[in-house]
């Protein structure tokens, strides 16, 4: 089959290609080498490429029998350019650590490895993966591939981008205030943030930090239960990882279980939303209805969620930044300046509050989620907006105070530790993605994902991607 052909195959597909014999994960890093020299360049979505390092690993990998190969059996991925893999750059988007190569790979890289995974690039992110636009002074901005003016959201826009192209099958990415589901709603992907400890991670600065998860994107829903199949896992180094559960992820997208009752809010009570969002993302919801399911309009109540996040976030940049801001101030950009400074005036009765606050609506998401199997809402408030803007200012006439406030439909749901993906569910007059958040209680990503597929099917959004890059419009 030609590279192209297998370019806009799923990657269940070629999974299966690969323990069929039908192809070879060198034939695959061949594929997506050419696939990136053709496209890369008008998007910017993989700036760090190691294909020798990758051809390494898939020659010693191929000398194993295909049984031994693993959950993915040499599929490529690529991971978010925060985290370490052994012999490659790790500049974290910032001038700091612009020539860093890590010594060894982290947890999530090894776990991915060790299943089959091969790793081939690191994909664009905000410098330390704050703030939801991805750019950065080492290597640029990643440009959104329906509308290259655009944004593609962050901090796991490198690997949104690189899966609506073509460039990736499957991709890491992580999610604090809605880094895997902005950048997915955006570029008209799917994108994941897993319960707290589903992905094993290496522990940093605190064993306990937890507002941020690693998690999978993927063109569709079976593809995305694959890639959360082969991260998921525990591990001793990270003390809150959690087993493998009996049934895997991608049995339970493949058996969708109908949902009974979904709740469906455009704003959960706490923000303004764009109307042509809100309209488009109320539509997809109530399509559930032609499976026979109820929907309704509800929402738990999560009004702290903007003053919890604020502190917690704020608090978690002065345990991971405050040296940096003491030591490279003059190289760090101004929003992340000003989280390091707020995290470091706080008072220990301010984090307090915020914990008492994170536990109050975590207590009464999961009595909402009692009532109904999912929650639906826009993943995003806006549809994407021009990439030189470094954050959405304000929304449908009400201005933020910051620039992460108009996250907080999804930094919410961080807070009540609930599993989150972001579905495509349709298109702006102009052309442009929307995504439907779909939430579930903590630890029910089976449901979830049960859910999201029968959706998926409903809506027959599937195979919208891979795309080549637009220009943009004018």
């Amino acid at each position: 089959m030609a590279g192209q052909g297998l370019v806009r195959e799923t990657a269940c597909a070629i999974v299966a290609k690969l323990k069929a014999g039908e192809v070879t994960p060198l034939d695959l890093l061949d594929v997506l080498e050419q696939r990136i020299a053709e496209v890369d360049g008008e998007v910017n979505a993989l700036p760090i490429l190691c294909f020798e390092r990758a051809r390494t690993h898939a020659k010693a990998l191929m000398e194993k029998p295909v049984s031994e190969r693993g959950l993915l059996a040499g599929l490529p991925v690529p991971i978010k350019d925060l985290f370490n893999v052994k012999g490659v750059r790790n500049t974290q988007g910032s001038p700091i650590y612009k020539d860093a190569i890590s010594a060894h790979s982290d947890i999530v890289v090894e776990h991915l490895e060790h299943n089959g995974s091969v790793v081939y690039a690191k994909s664009n992110t905000p410098e330390f993966g704050a703030g939801a636009n991805t750019f950065n002074e080492v290597f640029g901005a990643t440009l959104n591939p329906w509308d290259t003016s655009r944004s593609a959201a962050g901090s796991s826009g490198g690997a949104a981008v690189a899966i609506a192209t073509g460039m990736a099958w499957l991709a890491h990415g992580t999610d604090m205030g809605g880094s895997l589901r902005n950048p997915a709603s955006f570029c008209g992907v799917v994108g994941l943030r897993p319960s707290i400890g589903r992905v094993a991670h290496s522990p940093a600065f605190k064993i306990d930090r937890n507002l941020t998860v690693h998690g999978p994107m993927a063109r569709n829903v079976e593809d995305l239960a694959l890639l959360l199949d082969a991260m998921s896992g525990e591990h001793p180094a990270d003390p809150l990882s959690l087993p493998v559960l009996p049934t895997s992820f991608l049995s339970a997208a493949r058996a969708p279980k109908k949902p009974k009752r979904v709740a469906y809010s455009p704003d959960l009570g706490i923000t303004p939303v764009d109307p042509e969002v809100a309209a488009i993302t109320r539509k997809a919801a109530q399509r559930f209805a032609e499976a026979g399911v109820v929907v309704e309009e509800a929402h738990p109540d999560l009004r702290e969620a903007h003053e919890c996040f604020h502190v917690l976030r704020a608090f978690d940049f002065a345990v991971t930044k405050a040296e940096l801001l003491r030591n490279k101030r003059d190289l760090l950009k101004p929003e992340v300046i000003w989280n390091i400074e707020e995290g470091l005036k706080l008072k220990v009765e301010q984090i307090a509050r915020a914990e008492a606050q994170r536990v109050a609506m975590t207590a009464r998401t999961i009595e909402f989620f009692k009532a109904y199997d999912l929650l639906l809402t826009p993943a995003t408030i806006v549809a994407p907006f021009p990439v030189q803007n470094r954050y959405v200012a304000e929304c449908a006439g009400k201005k933020f105070d910051n620039y992460v406030e108009w996250l907080g439909i999804v930094y919410a749901i961080t807070l009540a530790c609930c599993p989150a993906l972001s579905l495509p569910c349709g298109f702006t007059a102009s052309g442009l993605p929307v995504g439907l958040q779909m939430v579930a209680a903590p630890r029910g990503e089976a449901r979830l994902l049960a859910g999201a597929k029968v959706l998926e099917d409903i809506l027959g959004l599937r195979g919208t991607t891979p795309i080549d890059p637009k220009p943009a419009k004018s």
